[in-house]
């Protein structure tokens, strides 16, 4: 027997911004809330499919260390540049954290900071 990837929680100051963020970057949709608590977001099938959930619970405390752990995304229909685009127009932005000038990624920044990477290589949509 093994374990399985379910969810990944994410404390955030606005889970609302943040699941209109991740649900437009991801084609995910609002599974359930607590209001002003959590805002659970995933695939359409819900819990427990191939995808993993979001789980955006609120934290306001500040946060002065750096995170360990980034989600990385990789594009589904279209190339990476185009998703890139599309990406900084939903509100991320690009952060230079020392990667190399020629890295095959771009590192980018959600409405609250969190760092994540846009991958080259094109998955199919599950």
């Amino acid at each position: 027997m093994a374990s399985r990837f379910s969810e990944l929680v994410i404390k955030c100051h606005d889970p609302e911004v943040l699941a209109r963020f991740w649900c437009e970057v991801l084609d995910f949709v609002e599974l359930d809330r607590e209001a002003e608590v959590y805002i659970e977001i995933g695939p359409r099938e819900g819990f427990g499919g191939a995808q993993p959930t979001l789980f955006l619970i609120r934290h306001d405390k500040p946060t002065d260390t750096r995170t360990r752990l980034h989600i990385d995304i990789n594009p589904t229909d279209r190339d990476q540049d185009a998703e890139l685009e599309r990406l900084l127009a939903v509100g991320a932005e690009l952060v230079d954290v020392g990667q190399p000038a020629e890295a095959s990624w771009h590192v980018l920044a959600d409405p609250e900071g969190n760092e994540f990477c846009l991958l080259k290589r094109r998955l199919d949509p599950l």
